[in-house]
């Protein structure tokens, strides 16, 4: 049986600037069209393959005078509303669950401290070699870039970096073109597709089995577009938990064999009777988190050169989390 730790944060690209919420809307108008700039903003990032990272604690930053973000919500239309707060409250990720400076740390912009921000942990990362930005609500006080940080040590000694930060869609377009994200290693694809698929739930050794093994930008691509898939059709479900007609579609063309290769058998398939009875101490896995609960995963997609599959939950359904737990060589070859 195989076992699996904790969910782990996956690389980091874009931290957004909570301190950029200083209740500075002078309406709820200019508010709605804030959040639907960041969240275009958070989709272009997401799929150039990166992460927009958040604080759990953003919803009590205030937006207007007496006027927190879990209040100000509240004029965005019921579809924004539930995106927005499923990535801010469930979806993340969360920089602050794994934050690389700590809340003793002296780091200041503008002579203002600004320790246990996203402004801060962005220069911790920075002056580490590690480059990350911010993306900040507009209008802000923080509509302006680089931003300069100190890092004053407790010897006295200041450090200064400065961090690129963006609050207009356009700004991330011309950025992304500049600089473009190219998956050329097994770590940047599991990133990039952590980052694309917040609807699946991976650990951190749903990956591990790639180690080793030579890169493979077509095997790559195909786990890429595997992945998309399951998470695209993970969102397939309406309120009363049944499979869409878009959903009804993404099973039939990948799941059926009746259009994917032309016919030729399916993107997914369910391991035969005799792989399930050779290989089930393989193709178990413990949930994160759940030591004592393992599950079985015998359906998975297909990589064809090299001879590569992803492992997942299955059935997939509207209120249970649907796992990938396997990324790596056909755990079924004899």
């Amino acid at each position: 049986m195989r076992t699996s730790l904790q969910a782990g944060a996956s690389k980091m690209g874009y931290l957004v600037n909570n301190l950029s919420l200083h209740g500075q809307f002078p309406d709820m108008d200019s508010f709605g069209r804030s959040v639907r700039e960041i969240m275009a903003i958070r989709s272009l990032v997401i799929s150039s393959g990166l992460s927009v990272y958040c604080h759990r604690q953003m919803l009590l930053c205030n937006v207007a005078t007496d006027i927190p973000l879990s209040k100000a919500v509240n004029c965005l239309t019921h579809d924004e509303k539930r995106a927005f707060l499923l990535w801010i409250i469930q979806h993340g990720p969360f920089w602050d669950e794994a934050r690389c400076h700590n809340s003793d740390d002296w780091l200041e912009a503008k002579l203002d401290i600004v320790t246990d921000s996203a402004v801060a942990e962005a220069a911790f990362f920075n002056l580490r070699g590690i480059n990350r930005s911010l993306i900040s609500f507009s209008p802000s006080d923080w509509n302006y870039s680089p931003i300069d940080v100190n890092h004053i040590s407790d010897e006295g000694e200041s450090k200064k970096t400065s961090i690129l930060n963006y609050w207009e869609k356009q700004q991330i377009e011309n950025a992304l073109k500049e600089n473009p994200v190219r998956i050329d290693s097994w770590q940047l694809l599991g990133d990039a597709v952590q980052a694309q698929c917040s609807n699946l739930t991976f650990t951190d050794e749903t990956f591990a089995p790639l180690t080793g093994h030579p890169f493979s930008e077509n095997a790559a691509v195909r786990i890429l577009f595997i992945c998309n898939t399951l998470n695209k059709l993970k969102a397939c479900f309406n309120e009363e938990g049944q499979r869409t007609a878009e959903g009804h579609e993404i099973y039939q063309n990948f799941f059926t064999g009746k259009k994917e290769n032309g016919g030729r058998g399916a993107l997914f398939s369910d391991s035969s009777d005799s792989e399930k009875k050779e290989f089930s101490d393989e193709m178990t896995f413990r949930i994160p988190g759940l030591e004592n609960k393992a599950i079985f995963c015998p359906w998975h997609g297909k990589v064809q050169t090299p001879q590569f599959r992803v492992h997942f939950s299955w059935p997939m359904r509207h209120d249970e989390k649907t796992y990938i737990m396997y990324v790596g060589p056909k755990i079924t070859k004899s």
